[in-house]
């Protein structure tokens, strides 16, 4: 296999990582949404290694580009390097997957911000009652047996 297949394989292996991780964000949001917490905390076991996976793909793609003998070497350049216009295709859908990405990880971020403003804001409103409040306060009554 020569450097310049290898490193198509990697760019192929990467556009399909990032697909499968933009419908995780896609499934996130909606499991945000639902407020489903068991499945939230297992969609981001998911993502975490699909990240690891992504980032050793990237690293090996990084390896390979510099094998070409240029470590500033980006795949427009690769493309006119070697005369394959299927590196610009490639460039392209990254390019777009990692928009859709940092778009919908935006909206992700944004709910749960709120989430979490809304738990803060409860949890705060039922504290003025002494709902889930277990530290002892001044003035109250700790026991009975004096």
């Amino acid at each position: 296999m020569t450097h310049e297949d290898a490193i198509a394989k990697i760019l192929d292996d990467q556009i399909s990582g990032y697909r499968t991780l933009l419908e995780l964000l896609q499934k996130e949001r909606y499991l945000l949404i639902d407020f489903d917490v068991k499945g939230i905390e297992e969609l981001y076991k998911e993502k975490d290694v699909l990240i690891l996976k992504l980032r050793l793909l990237e690293e090996e793609r990084i390896r390979r580009m510099k094998d070409f003998g240029s470590s500033e070497l980006t795949l427009k350049t690769l493309a006119e390097q070697t005369g394959n216009s299927k590196f610009l295709d490639m460039r392209s859908k990254l390019k777009s997957l990692v928009q859709a990405i940092e778009e919908l990880n935006g909206f992700n971020r944004i709910l749960i911000d709120r989430s979490l403003s809304y738990i803060k804001n409860s949890s705060g409103f039922f504290g003025t009652f002494g709902i889930g409040d277990r530290s002892p306060q001044k003035g109250m009554l700790l026991s009975r047996e004096t």
